[in-house]
């Protein structure tokens, strides 16, 4: 069974806005044993949508389209689908209410365009939007589905849960396709794929394996397609302990672990305190481990100590390191792991300072440099990587590399 997913707006195409709708309907898709064919994002013309919509129905089963129901002369999709199935629009009674409601609880005049919501193709199953005043619609043709709907993510994620899911597995009889992921650290892609090659080349024709690199991290996924669910699932779990075997030292966990998750979990279960200093990564990795529920139980501090005189004041850095050494240098990071640890009364600390550019580097310290520091109860070690040429990419490896360096020092590696 497979499907095309489209958005329609100029606003995906000129990069006003990141489409995040497809990647969400192709998560809940596969969910349910639907393979996605194609991603298409095309503009608010109808001559776009009719042709893209046309081609899509030749090669597959289910086709799901956001954007264009709005209330205003560019949202065409509604109009443009009536035409494609010949259908006129009818006023739906239901529909107008809730809009109306929905705008007097805002304190917005109920407009002949939001009236015009409440017009829907005659043909069509009309999909109740309990959160917004655009529903949506489900219609058919020769066994084909072909669902619009809004593009207000938050809308168009609830719809997808409450009525085209549950349609969809009404509608088809789906096999499975099953996805896991297993996550690795602290080895690169290529060197990771030359130790786990004979174990590659032994898994059987209907599992596929995909290496998917981040920083530091690279992800594992074994999938399989119009499987029984159980038994397959069951199949890659004992493939996956084989792995094990092989670069045990070097799993994380399954999709949805992180290093900083396990950081977090060995923290919390030994009762310690963890506090950041960073310069270069700005807060990048604090957010990491803030972001996880329950990391007020270690998290003491998070200091973006950003300038020369905040490295001094706050964290205690020495004026000698600074006019001795630079900001970008192996005394200042360890001096700024072991001020943030001591101002908080953490049992470890953890520090960035670097250049991420594009300009400030020279030829003794380019672009990318990045020192780091752990601060533990008995020791401080520094080290510097060279963290790549790109702003953004210098932050996001720079902080993997000091949260790695942390995690190796709590698990003794």
């Amino acid at each position: 069974m497979k499907a095309t997913i489209i958005t329609i707006g100029d606003e995906i195409l000129i990069g006003q806005i990141v489409d995040t709708n497809s990647v969400s309907i192709a998560k809940k898709l596969n969910a349910i044993g639907i393979t996605i064919s194609e991603k298409l994002s095309i503009g608010d013309t109808r001559e776009a949508i009719v042709s893209t919509i046309d081609r899509a129905l030749k090669a597959t089963d289910v086709l799901v389209i956001t954007g264009g129901l709005g209330p205003t002369k560019d949202d065409i999709t509604k109009h443009t689908l009536a035409q494609i199935f010949n259908s006129e629009l009818v006023y739906n009674e239901a529909e107008g209410e809730h809009v109306k409601s929905l705008l007097a609880r805002r304190g917005i005049e109920f407009t002949d365009l939001n009236r015009g919501q409440a017009m829907l193709p005659k043909c069509c199953t009309v999909l109740h939007n309990a959160h917004g005043t655009a529903p949506g619609m489900w219609f058919e043709r020769d066994g084909k589905v072909i669902v619009s709907l809004p593009g207000v993510p938050f809308e168009m994620e609830h719809l997808m849960d409450d009525e085209v899911i549950p349609r969809l597995k009404a509608h088809f009889e789906l096999k499975a396709i099953v996805h896991r992921t297993l996550i690795t650290r602290g080895i690169p892609e290529s060197i990771l794929a030359a130790r786990i090659a004979e174990w590659e080349d032994a898994l059987p024709s209907h599992l596929h394996l995909a290496y998917l690199p981040a920083p530091n991290v690279v992800r594992l996924r074994l999938s399989a397609y119009d499987v029984e669910g159980a038994a397959t699932e069951e199949e890659i779990t004992a493939q996956f302990d084989t792995l094990r075997s092989i670069i045990g030292d070097n799993i994380v966990g399954y999709e949805g672990s992180s290093v900083e998750q396990q950081i977090h979990e060995i923290l919390t279960a030994r009762g310690e305190k963890l506090a950041v200093a960073e310069s270069c990564t700005g807060g990048t990795i604090a957010a990491k481990f803030t972001a996880m529920a329950g990391a007020s139980a270690y998290f003491m501090a998070g200091v973006v100590s950003y300038s020369n005189e905040a490295k001094h004041d706050i964290l205690g850095v020495s004026w000698d390191s600074l006019n001795a050494y630079g900001a970008v240098s192996e005394q200042v990071a360890r001096e700024m792991a072991e001020g943030v640890r001591r101002v908080s009364k953490a049992d470890y600390a953890i520090a960035t300072t670097g250049i991420a550019g594009p300009g400030g580097g020279s030829k003794e310290k380019p672009v990318g440099t990045v020192w780091m520091a752990v601060a533990t109860p008995t020791k401080t070690i520094a080290i510097m990587r060279n963290s790549g040429t790109d702003r953004s990419q210098i932050i996001s490896r720079a902080s993997a590399y000091t949260i790695e360096m942390l995690y190796n020092e709590l698990k003794n590696l």
